[in-house]
């Protein structure tokens, strides 16, 4: 894969986990990354930790303003080339359990976030005269999945919306991809227990969970020239856990 040379990456939920994973990847390529996220003290952190080529910005994905500083400051430190919509929210309930305020949370972080992310970076990537969207989806959306309605229904959103916003921006030369993680090794699984999860890897054919760093190689090569010719491609990456 080529080096990333000379180009600005933002990357939501970008902290810690995936994202952050991400972030350390893009840079060692030479790439200029902007970390978003809420977690303002882990975020700082991470910029510190990886140099002048690394800022982070506070970034709430569901406020409009707060997408809009980002491109900005992304747009501040050279040509912004791509958008990872990679923060979310994971909470497994059953329809029944699931209150009205859990399912609006999981559809505005997880949805309306892609979304706007998608909306705002459109006019900053018609300026460098290309882009690259990688939205973060799960192999929930490409399969059933029970006992996590609200999670499910947002994949599956994000899913189509990165098929419709490909179809809409090809003739903007700019790409929009989904990523479709199984199990992977983060702090999300932590809302479930040890044991529940090492069950839950026993149903990987793979028998075991991916890493943070295999997602983010897939998330790079996404961004990167090497995937030219990719638009509207679900690409999952679970150890055969959607089989």
């Amino acid at each position: 894969m080529g080096r990333m040379t000379d180009r600005v990456f933002l990357i939501s939920g970008g902290a810690r986990g995936l994202g952050a994973a991400q972030a350390r990847l893009l840079v060692a390529q030479g790439a200029t990354v902007v970390i978003g996220d809420l977690l303002d003290e882990q975020g700082q952190a991470l910029a510190s930790e990886l140099g002048p080529s690394c800022v982070y910005v506070h970034l709430d994905v569901t406020d409009e303003m707060q997408w809009r500083s980002a491109v900005a400051r992304a747009e501040s430190l050279g040509k912004l080339h791509g958008l990872v919509n990679n923060a979310g929210v994971y909470k497994p309930l059953p329809l029944v359990d699931t209150e009205t305020a859990e399912y609006e949370r999981h559809i505005r972080i997880n949805q309306l976030g892609t979304f706007l992310g998608m909306r705002e970076v459109v006019a900053a990537f018609e300026r460098t005269g290309s882009g690259a969207i990688v939205n973060m989806s799960s192999t929930v959306a490409l399969r059933s999945a029970g006992n996590a309605i609200a999670y499910t229904a947002s994949k599956w959103a994000v899913r189509g919306m990165t098929k419709g916003a490909a179809l809409e921006l090809a003739p903007k030369n700019i790409r929009v991809n989904s990523v479709h993680p199984g199990p992977i090794d983060t702090d999300m699984l932590n809302v479930r227990s040890r044991e529940e999860n090492l069950r839950r890897v026993q149903q990987v054919p793979m028998k075991r969970l991916g890493t943070p760093e295999e997602i983010a190689g897939l998330v790079a090569f996404l961004l990167s020239d090497d995937s030219v010719y990719m638009t509207g491609s679900e690409v999952a990456m679970d150890g055969g856990a959607a089989l």
